[in-house]
């Protein structure tokens, strides 16, 4: 299937895995890619170094497109763009609009860039600095997401830019992957689906609670890190919202030591980091410091297999989804899938009329 999004990134399916906070790493990103689907390396949980020995990996295991998703407002944000361009890396994806130099820099270097972006606005801010193509997450989705519905979404970013869209939010099937094309996107971007693969390496007991899981048990808090936070509701959720402020901020800091300790960032790098949210989102300092819990609750779980310790960030699809084929059954499934419908939808023009 060729659409506008395929021919820019040089993939055989108009599908993105998204990149996900310790959960798209090398192994699954390169499944997806040989799957012919477009992998995305999640870097912001990575350093440098390990970011660049991620790309190296994914390369050794496939010859196919991936990219790499960055955080534009982090400091060392340069650092890996270069990285990107040095490695030779397809496509640079972005969880916050880059800025129009960062966009340029990667362009001149020959890297798509994919902005992903919860509303029209975005949408055309970026596409005016030069975007190749924008990803838009409709309230469905998993993670750090809005509440407009990407049926809402969907269709108004289309009308506004003429560059392809992908739609992200609510898809896991071939079904919706036509939905997704009849309103005008170039293909779909799918985060939980590929999270509940035989190639993700999110731990069983961890993937069993994500299965078990009904379409209410996924639910949207702000306890995490201030902000509007989809994820499978839990215990400690509960515990979270239930939590005074002042035990939220003291975990906070504890997380915030934490993962200073992981990414191998100094305390300035993280506090220029912070300012750099605090402005790009308008957040009270509270909220800059709330948002250290969120990597650190995601390893808990998505690494450690902590369910009672972590949190587990959802799309409402969890809720729909039984089983964990290998990428490539996924994304083989959802092309036959699709090519089934629009064989079907084309059938309907061929029957006689009623009477």
């Amino acid at each position: 299937m060729r659409t506008a999004f395929t021919e820019l990134v040089g993939v055989e399916h108009p599908i993105v895995q998204t990149g996900m906070g310790w959960v798209a790493g090398p192994r699954l990103v390169s499944a997806a890619a040989a799957a012919g689907a477009l992998g995305i390396l999640a870097s912001a949980t990575m350093t440098v170094e390990e970011l660049r020995a991620a790309v190296r990996e994914v390369r050794s295991r496939t010859d196919a497109p991936f990219g790499v998703n960055l955080r534009a407002d982090a400091g060392d944000a340069a650092e890996r763009v270069r990285l990107i361009i040095d490695e030779g890396v397809r496509v640079a994806s972005f969880a916050l609009a880059p800025s129009k130099e960062l966009i340029a820099r990667l362009k001149d270097a020959g890297v798509v860039v994919i902005p992903s972006i919860g509303a029209r606005r975005h949408a055309e801010k970026v596409a005016a600095w030069g975007a190749d193509a924008v990803i838009v997450q409709g309230g469905e989705g998993g993670g750090h997401t809005g509440d407009v519905a990407t049926t809402v979404l969907l269709p108004q970013v289309v009308d506004a830019v003429d560059i392809p869209v992908v739609a992200a939010g609510g898809f896991h099937d071939g079904r919706g992957l036509v939905a997704a094309l009849s309103y005008g996107a170039a293909g779909i971007a799918m985060g939980t689906r590929f999270l509940l693969t035989s190639d993700s390496t999110v731990p069983d007991a961890v993937k069993a609670r994500y299965l078990a899981a009904g379409v209410k048990d996924v639910t949207v808090t702000t306890a995490v890190d201030g902000l509007p936070h989809r994820m499978l509701r839990t215990e400690l959720v509960a515990s979270l919202e239930r939590a005074g402020r002042t035990r939220a901020l003291a975990r906070a800091v504890r997380h915030a030591a934490a993962f200073r300790g992981l990414s191998g960032l100094s305390w300035p790098q993280m506090v220029r980091d912070g300012l750099a949210m605090k402005h790009g989102k308008d957040l009270s300092w509270s909220q800059v410091l709330l948002a250290a819990n969120t990597p650190m609750l995601l390893r808990a779980s998505m690494v450690e297999g902590r369910t009672d310790l972590g949190v587990m960030a959802s799309g409402q699809v969890a809720g729909v989804i039984e089983d964990l084929p290998s990428c490539a059954e996924l994304v083989a499934r959802v092309m036959a899938e699709a090519h089934g419908v629009l064989a079907h939808l084309q059938s309907l023009d061929t029957l006689p009329p009623p009477g």
